[in-house]
Formats: C-alpha cells, sequence, structure tokens
C-alpha cells in the first residue's frame, strides 16, 4: 500500500501554478501582438506564427513529452521542462527580429509539451490513494487553466501599456526558476525501461508545420502555386509518414489501437473543430479592438475579461453539473452552435462598432458556447478509455485541439488577408477581413456541431457498448 505525501497539496499547487502558466502563454501575447509587429516587423498574416509556433510545437510533442515523463521519471521531466520554458521566453523577450521571436516561442512551446504531461502524472501518484481527494485536486488543477487565460488577458493589457511587450515573456523567468526551487515538493516518480519514438515525434511536428506555413504563404504566392502545391504534399507525407511508423514499431508514441476506444473519434474531431473555430475569434477580436476601434494595450484586455470571467465560471462550476443532466454529446452540439451565433454576431461588426452594442454580447455568447462545449468534449474522449490509456487518450485530446488552434488560425488568417485584413490604417478593409474570418470560424463551429450530431454515439448507446463483450485483439501498448 502506497503512504500517503504528506506535502500532496503544497505539491498540487507547484502542479496548479504550472497549469497556469502554460494556459497563460496562449493568452498573454493577444493584446501585444500589435506592439510586437510594429517593433519586429510582422506582416498581417505573419503575425499569427508568434501564436502558432508555441501551438504547432506544443501540440505536436505532447505525445512526446508524456513518454518521456513516463520513461525518465515525471518529476524530472517537469523540471527539464521549466528550463526550456526559461530558455524559450529569454529569447522571445530579448527578440530584435520576427525570426528570433518565433524561435523563442517554439523553444517556449517544447517547455509546455514537457510540463503539461508531467504534471498530470505527478498528480495522479500525488491522489491516486483517494478519489475523493483526487476529485478535488482535479477540480482545482481544472480551474487553473481558465484562470490562466483570464489572467493573461488582464496582465497581457498591462504589461504591455505601462511597461513593454517584452513583459510578457520576462515575467515567465523569474516564476521558473521559482518553480525549479520548489520541486522537491513533487514525488520522485521512478523511471522504467523502454524506447522513445523520437522519429514519430519529428514527423507529426514537421508535418504540421509545414501545413500551417502553406497555407499562410497561400495568399501571397497563391494556392496553386508550385510551392503551396509540394508544400501541402510534403506536410501530407510527413503526416502518413508519423502513421507509419505509430503501425510499425513497438512502442509508440500513439498506439493505433487506441482509436477503437468508443466515441474517442468523434470526440476529437470535435475538439479539433472547436478549436478551429474559437481560437481563431480571440486573435481576430484582439486585432479589431486594437487595429480598427483604436484600443489600446489595457483597454483591449480589459474588454476581453468578460468574455474569460464568463468562460472560467461556467467551466468550473456550471458545466459539469449540465453534463450530468444532459449528457456529452447535447451540450457539445449546443456549444458549438452557441459559439457559431456569437461568430456570426461578430462577423456583422462596422468599422465605427462600439464595444458595449458590437463586441461584448457577442463575445459573451461565444464563449458561453466554448465553456458549454470544451469539458463534455475532453470527457467524451476519455471516459470510454481503459485505465492504462487514459493518459494517451488525454494527450491526443489535447493534441487535436491544438492542432485545430494552429491549422484554423492559418487558415481564416489567409482568408483574412484575401479579403482586406493585411491593408493597416484602412479601417474599413481590416473589418472586411476580420468579419470574414469571423465567418469562417462560425462555419467551422457549424460543421463541427453537425458531424458531432451525426457521428458521436448518445449515451445511452455509449452504455450499451461499453456493457458489450470487448472484442478479441491484442491489447494496445502504451
Amino acid at each position: 500500500m502506497s503512504t500517503v505525501n504528506p506535502r500532496r497539496w503544497w505539491a498540487l499547487a507547484v502542479l496548479a501554478t504550472a497549469q497556469f502558466m502554460v494556459i497563460m502563454d496562449t493568452s498573454i501575447i493577444g493584446v501585444a501582438l500589435p506592439e510586437m509587429q510594429k517593433d519586429l516587423g510582422f506582416s498581417q498574416g505573419e503575425l499569427q506564427w508568434v501564436f502558432n509556433a508555441y501551438v504547432i510545437v506544443f501540440g505536436g510533442l505532447l505525445l512526446l513529452g508524456g513518454r518521456l515523463s513516463d520513461l525518465v521519471g515525471a518529476r524530472k521531466i517537469f523540471a527539464a521542462g521549466w528550463v526550456v520554458m526559461i530558455v524559450g521566453s529569454v529569447l522571445a523577450a530579448a527578440a530584435q527580429t520576427a525570426w528570433v521571436e518565433i524561435v523563442g516561442r517554439a523553444v517556449q512551446g517544447v517547455g509546455g509539451a514537457l510540463i503539461a504531461p508531467a504534471a498530470m502524472t505527478l498528480l495522479m501518484v500525488l491522489f491516486a490513494h483517494d478519489p475523493k481527494e483526487l476529485g478535488k485536486a482535479m477540480a482545482l488543477y481544472g480551474a487553473a487553466a481558465p484562470a490562466g487565460g483570464t489572467a493573461g488577458v488582464f496582465l497581457g493589457g498591462v504589461f504591455t501599456e505601462w511597461m513593454s511587450w517584452q513583459w510578457v515573456f520576462i515575467i515567465y523567468i523569474p516564476i521558473g526558476l521559482a518553480t525549479l526551487g520548489v520541486t522537491k515538493l513533487l514525488p520522485a516518480v521512478a523511471s522504467r525501461r523502454g524506447s522513445v519514438d523520437v522519429l514519430g515525434a519529428v514527423a507529426v511536428t514537421a508535418g504540421l508545420a509545414l501545413a500551417v506555413f502553406a497555407v499562410v504563404r497561400a495568399p501571397e504566392v497563391g494556392w496553386g502555386s508550385t510551392g503551396t502545391v509540394l508544400q501541402l504534399i510534403g506536410a501530407a507525407l510527413l503526416l502518413i509518414v508519423f502513421f507509419v511508423i505509430q503501425k510499425s514499431i513497438r512502442e509508440p508514441l500513439m498506439p493505433l489501437s487506441v482509436w477503437r476506444v468508443p466515441r474517442l473519434g468523434s470526440a476529437n474531431l470535435a475538439m479539433t473543430l472547436l478549436g478551429a473555430a474559437w481560437i481563431p475569434m480571440w486573435y481576430f477580436l484582439n486585432l479589431y479592438l486594437q487595429q480598427v476601434l483604436g484600443y489600446g494595450a489595457f483597454a483591449s484586455g480589459a474588454a476581453l475579461l468578460p468574455m474569460t470571467i464568463l468562460l472560467m465560471i461556467f467551466m468550473t462550476m456550471i458545466t459539469a453539473r449540465l453534463m450530468g443532466r444532459f449528457g456529452a454529446k447535447p451540450l457539445i452540439v449546443g456549444g458549438l452552435l452557441a459559439l457559431a451565433a456569437g461568430l456570426l454576431w461578430l462577423a456583422a461588426v462596422p468599422p465605427t462598432g462600439t464595444f458595449l452594442v458590437d463586441v461584448l454580447p457577442a463575445s459573451l455568447v461565444a464563449a458561453l458556447g466554448m465553456a458549454l462545449a470544451y469539458i463534455p468534449a475532453m470527457i467524451a474522449a476519455m471516459a470510454s478509455a481503459p485505465q492504462e490509456q487514459a493518459g494517451l487518450a488525454s494527450g491526443i485530446v489535447n493534441t487535436t485541439y491544438n492542432v485545430g488552434s494552429a491549422l484554423g488560425l492559418a487558415a481564416l488568417t489567409a482568408l483574412a488577408t484575401t479579403q482586406g485584413a493585411g491593408e493597416l490604417g484602412n479601417l474599413t478593409a481590416l473589418t472586411d477581413g476580420f468579419s470574414a474570418a469571423f465567418l469562417g470560424a462560425a462555419a467551422i463551429a457549424v460543421v463541427g456541431a453537425v458531424v458531432t450530431l451525426l457521428a458521436m454515439k448518445s449515451d445511452k448507446a455509449m452504455a450499451a457498448a461499453a456493457a458489450a463483450p470487448a472484442p478479441r485483439s491484442e491489447t494496445a501498448k502504451v
């Protein structure tokens, strides 16, 4: 019988802080983007790489981070992740050119991909002795995510308005060093023997990055140009190589048999489309507030706070109760449709719009949709996975959300650019471009709702599937 760690709640504080910071890294840069664009010379289309460099690397390496956590030891990987995060933050803060900024963000993504799965492993080790304590710990840990998103929006505005945009990265340095100083509070998880599928991790990350690069460049060089076509073919080949590797090696990052888990495929597709609709909304709303309505960085961050506070309240207090009453599928479908409604509302913003009339109500409707859909989709993807595959299922669903975010942002940035969003200073053209992006995101959300409605099994069907005898097949290796 394992002994109870007397310092487990202090350790949870360390892990929740890590979750807070990893999520904050995706939101804190939003209101700083226009200032970074001016100082570093990003074009309107290239600016998304400040976000996507982090998200692609983070999403592409999450499964590798989880595997390393199992083999090397979760505490060691957690600490290593913070070292990498600090290095990336130094690079991003010190950048004088756009490409150095992108490299720094990518390095931060590597750090996040090591920290997040290691933190989850450590949490399970600390609280697995008591299901009641585990539930409480998971609730506190989960609340750190929307809190990080909310704090990032606010702090990004504070730092950019009254200090400089570099401080959205500098803040990670002292916090990272402080976290490294208290890692002894965390349990030492024994390592185990096994192989690491580095080639698979490189193939999937490179494939995603090349696909996003092709989509970003397409409006400039042409969708039918030789370069765009070759890049998209190269991305597809790299992703095919990844799946071939997963099928052929003994210890893959993602055993393909995991996709036999009921609802895993449909829930991950829903998460992909949810990320592809939500992240572009957040990105372009930031730009609309600052580049069209003329808000400063702090005012823009404050304008997004009602949306993020609503998101946090629903995710931590309301969505779980609704799911217990209605099940996952209705909430995912309803949430995606509500997100689409908010996006359609935002698509009507005029160049002379106002926050109270044109932004606030639409953003609250969109945030309500996100809050309703996200947690049910996450739970639907993991609920039917056997215990030995729960970590893998969690890694996959986080990966698909980040992949959807990156590809959705790339595609809708390309759409916005072709509709006028590249004409800085022309408020009408900018608004037309942003409106096109909001419309595109709404279409993605509607597709997500329809696919979920048609493809996801109902809760009753799910229960029947779970009660049926398991098919005779080889057990997945994880």
